[in-house]
């Protein structure tokens, strides 16, 4: 059985779209400010949909391929959407022997999601990483920027209702 590709439909506003354009035209003439202009609209819109990259590209008279390059070249642009409370769980080899797997089971039975995706209310999107850094805390899940060391899937709940509204 085939994985079915969720497409989430872009949602622009007249506001964000605004501050794209505002965005665009002053970098227009700046050399190598793609990277730039990227961080920037990835912070107005949370992701990089394809809408946003080809406005990119045309506002910056480059070409859709080197916009779509750079985006899927590094790490820390997404083109798809995040949640409020972005959970990477880390698989890095020392989280990983401790046990990191099972906790990446635990939020995806708790959250209702599988690893790569955002939950139907865009509050939390979960996904599996390489490294964080901690290895001495093994295994270790982030939560936006807030680090969770040594832990169990029985200390999941506890954690997730913190960010719960």
């Amino acid at each position: 059985m085939k994985n079915k590709l969720e497409v989430v439909p872009f949602v622009d506003s007249p506001e964000k779209r605004a501050e794209l354009m505002e965005l665009i035209e002053s970098n227009k003439h700046v050399p190598g400010a793609l990277v730039q202009v990227l961080q920037k609209a990835q912070l107005i819109y949370g992701y990089l949909p394809m809408e946003v990259q080809i406005t990119i590209a045309e506002g910056l008279d480059v070409s859709l391929e080197e916009v779509y390059g750079v985006v899927t070249f590094y790490s820390f642009f997404s083109t798809v959407p995040k949640g409020k409370y972005r959970i990477s769980v880390c698989l890095g080899t020392a989280c990983y022997v401790k046990g990191s797997q099972a906790l990446l089971d635990e939020l995806e039975k708790q959250l209702g999601i599988k690893n790569g995706s955002l939950t139907s209310d865009g509050k939390f999107s979960l996904d599996a990483c390489r490294c964080v850094g901690a290895c001495g805390l093994a295994p270790v899940m982030m939560i936006n920027d807030d680090v969770y060391g040594k832990l169990v899937p029985e200390d999941i709940a506890g954690i997730l209702a913190k960010y719960a509204e």
